[in-house]
């Protein structure tokens, strides 16, 4: 499902401890690191979106974290073509995110990369807040550097959802 501008609505996923640091997951079989993030369904919200994506791609279920925030407006990527299948090229241009800041309340023991048929990270960490800047991918350091800067001022409140 792409808007009319060739951009897929997608949500962005950071997830914080105690200690303000974020989780930061190890892309499979590649040297690459990032943030769990996934497509929006036709007919789902985003924050069901991110529900179902952090059950899939982390195995963390609503009550192992609590929102502390989310992107007001969509933040944008383009994916460069090399990245891009032939068959979508010209009318796939990259992602469109709503990113939200979640406060893990869970262990890290309930973790598990492994919660789906299709995983996506074979390796996680946690991380300072400010450091996945230097470690993504440099198509999506934008909408990171952008995201972690609108989201930064919740870690030091005491949101209740």
């Amino acid at each position: 499902m792409l808007d009319r501008d060739g951009f897929r609505p997608n949500v962005g996923i950071i997830i914080c401890n105690a200690n303000n640091q974020v989780f930061w997951g190890k892309r499979i079989r590649e040297h690459a690191w990032q943030f769990p993030q996934g497509g929006i369904n036709h007919g789902e919200s985003p924050e069901q979106a991110m529900y179902r994506e952090l059950m899939e791609e982390v195995g963390l279920k609503p009550e192992h974290v609590q929102i502390l925030g989310r992107t007001k407006d969509w933040l944008r990527y383009e994916v460069p073509s090399t990245w891009i299948k032939r068959e979508y090229r010209g009318s796939y241009k990259g992602q469109k995110q709503i990113w939200y800041l979640l406060r893990m309340l869970g262990r890290d023991s309930d973790v598990s990369l492994r919660a789906s048929e299709h995983p996506e990270f074979d390796a996680w960490r946690w991380s300072e807040y400010w450091v996945p800047l230097e470690d993504v991918i440099e198509f999506k350091r934008g909408v990171y550097e952008s995201a972690l800067n609108e989201l930064a001022p919740h870690l030091h409140h005491k949101h209740v959802k």
